[in-house]
């Protein structure tokens, strides 16, 4: 009797010429296409042939690709780094330049206040500078008082100016009379010849012209 499921795989009723690996599979079949083996060998299938070529080889896969931000230009971090360095060394600049300032407007507001109380003094400079003239404060008790008082007006940065014989310079002298008079020898232009109160600096700061009398050479 002729089985109705027709002939089995490996009995002996199967296909001539077929092998049994090659008989109708249910399973999943599995081919390897790798062309390089474990060993690092070019593979030979069972019937002595190279490998499928069209399997990618391991050697010829693509190297990954690199960082497109690394590649195109400086990485952000460093850039930001920058940004920042130069930020601060901006604030630095203006911290500094700030200080600067505030110590020359601090110098500037001192030397101002000093004038202004040293202003007060004058008249009282003026009489000692007279009495000198005429002689009234040698050996008498008010010279080193009067001494004591210009040592320490000097310390303070208040040095006088102005003497006879010097050229007369609208920018530090006031000239209040223009008489005849003799010029020391040499004199070029008008010549202070008489200093009536005697000018005033604090440091580079005029605190009074001196006031004088000039004359002109004959």
């Amino acid at each position: 009797m002729t089985d109705p499921k027709g002939p089995q795989p490996g009995s002996a009723s199967a296909e001539p010429g077929r092998r049994p690996e090659e008989e109708d599979q249910t399973g999943p079949v599995i081919r390897d296409k790798r062309r390089i083996d474990e060993n690092g060998d070019v593979r030979v299938t069972s019937e002595g042939n190279v490998a499928d070529k069209t399997a990618p080889d391991v050697a010829d896969e693509p190297a990954p690709a690199e960082n497109v931000a690394d590649t195109e230009g400086d990485h952000p971090d460093t850039v930001l780094a920058a940004e920042r360095l130069d930020a601060l060394q901006r604030t630095q600049a203006e911290y500094f330049n700030y200080k600067k300032r505030v110590e020359r407007d601090r110098e500037a507001q001192r030397d101002a206040t000093t004038a202004r109380v040293l202003e007060s003094f004058l008249p009282v400079l003026d009489d000692i500078y007279l009495a000198r003239q005429h002689g009234d404060l040698e050996g008498s008790p008010f010279e080193k008082i009067a001494d004591k008082l210009d040592s320490t007006l000097t310390k303070l940065g208040l040095t006088a100016f102005g003497a006879v014989g010097e050229p007369f310079d609208p920018t530090h002298h006031e000239a209040l009379m223009h008489i005849e008079a003799e010029v020391p020898e040499g004199s070029e232009g008008t010549t202070i010849v008489q200093v009536m109160q005697p000018g005033y600096r604090l440091g580079e700061r005029m605190v009074r012209p001196a006031r004088v009398a000039v004359a002109d050479p004959s």
